[in-house]
């Protein structure tokens, strides 16, 4: 076996190939680097994502739309001949007191982050079960506690643990289902906020990359071995514990 090899070997795990992994918000952010990292450990990925995807392969789809999202699915699965698994990464927000922010930017979190992201799962089950694949859903430290001014994040993450771990449940010895909670992340998810919604300037956040490789352990175990949750933060994160 050559040294390259045995790295490969390594990195993803014995006799555990990848496959296609779908990965929803693929435009940028931990679901850039997870398709990244997918990409660079022998698998293909694609993505879903409203917004352009340059240099990955993918589907433009607003993943509030549950039909137009799960139609995509299947024509994913009809272009690789099945999936192996998916990674719900698409995540918005909408910063402010509940009684200010508009009913639709409410509305549309709850669509993107949860609704959106069952969709595709529910999609993807058929394909999943006939690969024994696996699942990763995406939550955040705030689905875990919760904080002023985020009502429609929070509830969404909430959401996205009380789903995963029914889903698992439910799904057990047929399909891998793992939850991950990230903390802040270097990304431009805090772009275009106010200043007083935007982490401070000596807030330590995560590189994307990093989580990525979280994800990349959970989609790699063997079949019959389970990482039901992990959460990855910086050791210094005020929004955990």
């Amino acid at each position: 076996m050559t040294e390259q090899a045995e790295l490969e070997r390594e990195q993803t795990g014995p006799g555990v190939e990848l496959g296609t992994v779908l990965v929803t918000g693929a435009a940028s952010g931990l679901g850039r680097a997870i398709a990244a990292r997918v990409g660079d450990a022998g698998g293909t990925a694609v993505g879903l994502d409203v917004n352009e995807m340059d240099g990955i392969d993918g589907i433009r789809v607003d993943l509030s739309d549950s039909d137009a999202a799960e139609a995509a699915v299947r024509e994913v699965a009809e272009r690789r001949g099945g999936i192996d698994a998916v990674v719900t990464a698409a995540g918005t927000d909408a910063c402010g007191p509940l009684g200010r922010i508009e009913a639709a930017d409410w509305n549309r979190v709850i669509g993107v982050n949860l609704i959106g992201g069952a969709a595709i799962v529910r999609a993807a089950l058929p394909y999943l079960e006939e690969s024994h694949g696996r699942v990763i859903t995406i939550g955040s430290t705030l689905g875990l506690r919760g904080t002023g001014d985020a009502t429609a994040y929070c509830a969404s993450k909430f959401g996205i643990v009380g789903f995963t771990r029914a889903l698992a449940a439910e799904l057990a010895g047929r399909v891998g289902v793992t939850l991950l909670m990230p903390g802040g992340m270097e990304t431009h998810f805090f772009d275009g906020r106010e200043e007083k919604y935007k982490p401070p300037p000596d807030a330590n956040l995560a590189p994307p990359e990093e989580v990525a490789e979280a994800a990349l352990f959970a989609l790699t175990r063997p079949v019959g071995v389970e990482v039901r949750e992990l959460l990855i933060c910086p050791s210094t994160e005020s929004s955990w514990p």
